[in-house]
């Protein structure tokens, strides 16, 4: 696996994918992603369990870290021992459950809750969205400034999130420890070539 120094992270999204999305997991793992950060959290918890069996192997056999997403019952059952949370679900962990787990994630949109996310356990965060974005439409992104106050606020990765393509990515360089892409992922027709633009632009 090819692992950049500015990490790019794949997070899924099945309703945007081109085509299966355990041949996309495949595919992006094998291009040098990071991280793949398994969504689907509007799955039912049968269907995740399913979903992310698969995705745990497609992963480990490219080596690349899969992280399940929202289903902490379902990461501990599976031995999975990467999730990423929402603030308001990591909030409502008891910590015994918190220490099955070797990382936890979390989705931020303020210094605020980067610094309790932190505190509650965190090991790294996302924070946006950063740039224009469809998935945020009509919503005004909070930018690159917003990112380099939370980069400094703490002393965990922190991952910028939203709008993020290969001709915006150089803006990013020193303020984040890398980047999360789902919708252009999801979509591009040559996943090393996709990858490769991130490379090149930062």
């Amino acid at each position: 696996m090819i692992i950049y120094m500015f990490k790019i992270i794949c997070v899924t999204n099945r309703s945007l994918c081109i085509d299966d999305l355990t041949e996309r997991i495949g595919k992006l793992c094998e291009a040098g992603a990071y991280r793949i950060i398994l969504r689907e959290k509007d799955l039912s918890k049968t269907e995740y369990e399913k979903l992310a069996k698969k995705a745990l192997d497609i992963a480990e056999s490219y080596d690349t870290i899969l992280t399940l997403h929202s289903f902490f019952d379902i990461a501990c059952d599976l031995n999975a021992k990467s999730i990423h949370l929402p603030l308001n679900i990591l909030k409502t962990i008891p910590d015994e459950t918190k220490k099955h787990f070797d990382e936890i994630g979390c989705s931020v949109h303020s210094v605020e809750q980067a610094q309790e996310a932190v505190n509650l356990g965190a090991s790294y965060l996302t924070a946006g969205h950063i740039f224009v974005t469809d998935c945020k439409k009509g919503i005004e992104p909070r930018g690159t400034g917003f990112l380099k106050t939370v980069y400094e606020s703490v002393n965990v990765p922190v991952y910028a999130i939203g709008g993020i393509e290969a001709n915006n990515i150089r803006e990013l360089k020193g303020i984040c420890d890398g980047a999360c892409v789902m919708s252009s992922a999801m979509k591009c027709e040559d996943a090393k070539e996709y990858m490769k633009g991130f490379k090149n632009g930062i």
